[in-house]
């Protein structure tokens, strides 16, 4: 197995304010993110999820314990910044409010420009971009922001992090806000990027359902502290335990497992609606050549 790309052990964050009582976000945290995988980090408001992930590209140093990126210690003593920042790209909430260019080609070419990379490695990074999160370089890079939806505005953000080429790829909340048709545009392109490009995707979420189609691992933050890690089919099965986190496994989960208990063979390792109906195809299929016999 190859080096973790992120390393995190015994993280504990402090927040401190002058005069005022201390909070303690993050408790004794270890945790390892492999390198390409999709991990995804679930837990309620207030669970120190977003004061972990700060922790990734030194927005935040750890008040005790050590967090390693690709080898480096965020923390130490003449850390490049600047270096980490473009290495693990890191999307807020509602990224597409910070849009702020008069087209959609600088406002992606932005950060590839503060890189100083030549103008025509520019203008490369940011058809790539583009292309990736489906936004045709031709159609959309001479437009404003302001002419697009919302979900457009927000894949625009998303492109604007992946033209850095980052090797991790931090989503806080990445569909809030979005409706259904948009937040399964958005899904689709991440998927592209856990499985296709292999980049290192790391999904914040307080949500189950979001995340049970694109994540391998889930990693549960219960206030402050790491309660579980595991695949998510073994984490949804615990459901008396993601209540008490104050989390529930996805409708479906609890759907198959229904239909287990009546009788149908559906496998345990089935979770989401595509691989349901993955496998209820393959059932017709098995069904019909049974017939040609």
């Amino acid at each position: 197995m190859s080096e973790p790309i992120i390393l995190v052990r015994h993280l504990t964050h402090v927040y401190t304010q002058a005069g005022g009582p201390q909070k303690v976000a993050l408790t004794d945290v270890s945790l390892e993110i492999e390198r390409g995988s999709c991990t995804a980090i679930i837990g309620v408001t207030g669970s120190g999820k977003s004061t972990l992930i700060q922790h990734f590209n030194g927005l935040l140093f750890p008040t005790e314990g050590e967090v390693i990126v690709d080898g480096v210690k965020v923390e130490e003593k003449g850390m490049d910044l600047r270096s980490l920042r473009q290495r693990v790209g890191l999307l807020f909430q509602f990224p597409e409010m910070q849009l702020f260019e008069t087209t959609i080609f600088n406002d992606v070419a932005f950060g590839p420009r503060r890189m100083g990379l030549s103008p025509r490695e520019v203008e490369g990074r940011v058809h790539a971009a583009l292309e990736s999160v489906g936004l045709a370089p031709e159609a959309y890079a001479r437009r404003s922001p302001l002419e697009l939806s919302g979900g457009q505005r927000r894949r625009v953000a998303l492109a604007g992090v992946l033209a850095m080429r980052p090797s991790v790829l931090i989503l806080d909340e990445p569909t809030v806000g979005l409706d259904a048709e948009a937040r399964t545009e958005f899904y689709r392109y991440l998927r592209v990027f856990c499985r296709e490009q292999g980049m290192t995707v790391i999904l914040v979420s307080h949500d189950m359902t979001e995340v049970a189609a694109l994540a391998d691992t889930l990693l549960i933050l219960s206030s402050g502290q790491l309660v579980a890690w595991d695949k998510p089919q073994k984490l949804f099965a615990r459901v008396e335990q993601l209540l008490d986190w104050g989390l529930a496994p996805p409708p479906l989960h609890e759907l198959f497992a229904l239909l287990r208990q009546n009788g149908l063979p559906i496998p345990a390792e089935t979770y989401t609606l595509e691989e349901a109906l993955a496998w209820v195809q393959a059932q017709s299929k098995l069904f019909v050549h049974r017939c040609k016999l």
